[in-house]
């Protein structure tokens, strides 16, 4: 039995925030210092490391449980199933419903549960729940629904990632810039087409030193609530940690999956940092003695920037519409989905399109 993703959606909100809209923000150090050098500065530095030109932010009036809802109509419709045969409804998420203007996480009910009450499923054997697991849980998510399949505890999944990173954000912090939003949503299910699905899978959590790389934080502004608390990170032990770790999850999934390096036809990895990400991918063929293939790796992190669990679902769902500039996939092709992020959690699925 092969598990395919049968339906895929997104949903990425139309307010566009470009770099030259941060112009007039008061950056700080953690101490509370600023940098001693203009804004402009600040922003082509973080151009140049990131990638990313603009990132998306939801309407004022939509949660993050929208987004999803948005998605995975769009999902559902694709795989033209009918939803009251969805068994699971899986929900990725890191921070729940943040209504705007506040940081305040609101997961009572259970995203899913929001997300099955707006499809309108009525049928209650449908089980709906959320997952925490950092920018890799979508990933993880279709790991899940892939083990339901095939124990037989399920037929069809519907799996979602979605967030909205920008209402979690400290303003007085460069990285601040890194983060938007964004849903994504696919279909899960069994199939009889021994060629094409998921082929093979690795996943990982580091606790011991690597637990607290992302966490919640005061902000920089010390004139702030202390008690306020938004999303921060150790960027650079991030960095080093996706560096060592994440080439080898990839090399242990391709290779239980056994398809050679050279079959690969597409990476979609995390949109986390353009050159984190490319960082990752040569040393993932320097594994294998290999150069970096031309356009491997499609990226949206440019105009999208980082919307977490978000990110490899709406990178998918841009590939299939062919919606990535010189970037197309056909049926048939080996590709290799990965994450990283926060717990620190790792993952990789091997996927023939």
């Amino acid at each position: 039995m092969k598990i395919k993703i049968t339906g895929i959606g997104s949903y990425i909100p139309e307010k566009k925030v470009s770099n030259i809209d941060f112009s007039n923000h008061v950056f700080l150090n953690e101490d509370g210092t600023t940098f001693g050098y203009p804004n402009d500065v600040v922003i082509k530095k973080f151009k140049s490391i990131t990638g990313i030109e603009h990132r998306r932010y939801a309407d004022d009036n939509l949660n993050s449980s929208d987004l999803a809802f948005l998605a995975s109509k769009k999902a559902i419709e694709n795989a033209a199933i009918d939803p009251e045969t969805i068994d699971y409804i899986i929900f990725a998420h890191n921070f729940g419903d943040v209504n705007h203007g506040t940081t305040q996480s609101d997961t009572l009910p259970s995203l899913a549960t929001r997300v099955k009450h707006k499809l309108q499923i009525k049928n209650p054997k449908c089980v709906a729940y959320d997952i925490l697991f950092g920018c890799p849980g979508w990933i993880e998510g279709v790991l899940q629904a892939n083990a339901y399949i095939k124990s037989g505890m399920a037929k069809r999944c519907l799996v979602i990632g979605s967030e909205t990173l920008s209402r979690v954000v400290d303003d007085h912090d460069r990285d601040s810039m890194i983060y938007s939003d964004g849903a994504g949503a696919s279909i899960i299910e069994a199939s009889d087409d021994d060629e094409t699905g998921l082929l093979s899978y690795e996943s990982g959590t580091y606790a011991m030193d690597e637990a607290n790389y992302l966490f919640f934080g005061k902000s920089y502004n010390p004139e702030l609530d202390p008690d306020t608390r938004y999303i921060k990170m150790h960027g650079r032990k991030i960095y080093e940690f996706a560096l060592t770790t994440v080439p080898a999850a990839m090399k242990s999934c391709l290779d239980k999956s056994g398809i050679a390096i050279d079959d690969v036809k597409k990476i979609l990895i995390h949109q986390a940092n353009e050159k984190m990400d490319e960082a990752i991918i040569q040393r993932f063929y320097k594994l294998y003695d290999r150069p970096v293939p031309q356009d491997i790796m499609p990226m949206s992190i440019h105009e999208l920037g980082n919307s977490s669990v978000a990110t490899v679902p709406t990178l998918f769902d841009l590939l299939i519409r062919d919606q990535i500039k010189d970037q197309k996939i056909n049926k048939g092709d080996v590709l290799l989905f990965a994450s990283v992020g926060g717990g620190m959690n790792v993952n990789a699925f091997v996927y023939r399109y």
